[in-house]
């Protein structure tokens, strides 16, 4: 009984060893975005509510109030209204916020998101304290 060789044949596919690897690496990627997406939805609540907040006009203190209360409706816990920076630049009252978001991932790693955002035509963060 002649046995037959696979001379020059060969075989595609992956090996258990590079699938489970595979499966760490796109888990890992998984449990990172479900952390990750939370935090720039409520970045997205941000901007939307000082946009809201510098169209009801009034002082620093009616913007404050208002970003407050779309804050706790769009239930906004990384920033309050006391945080934004609150400032006239060519005439305008503009509204702008800068603040980080740590996230733990395992052990003393950590992954650290800064945000930021602004009325502002060009969009970047006022460097001036809010008025009081």
């Amino acid at each position: 009984m002649a046995m037959k060789r696979h001379c020059g044949i060969k075989q595609e596919g992956i090996s258990l060893v590079g699938l489970i690897v595979v499966l760490a690496v796109a888990g890992f990627v998984g449990i990172l975005a479900l952390k990750i997406v939370p935090t720039y939805s409520e970045y997205r609540a941000v901007l939307n509510a000082i946009k809201a907040a510098k169209a009801t006009g009034g002082g620093v203190r009616e913007i404050q109030n208002s970003f407050d209360a779309n804050a706790t409706v769009n239930y906004i816990s990384s920033i309050g209204g006391k945080d934004l920076i609150i400032g006239k630049e060519n005439g305008e009252m503009e509204v702008s916020f800068a603040y980080e978001k740590k996230i733990p991932l395992v052990g003393p790693a950590s992954l650290l998101l800064e945000y930021a955002g602004s009325t502002a035509k060009g969009g970047a963060p006022a460097a001036a304290k809010p008025e009081q």
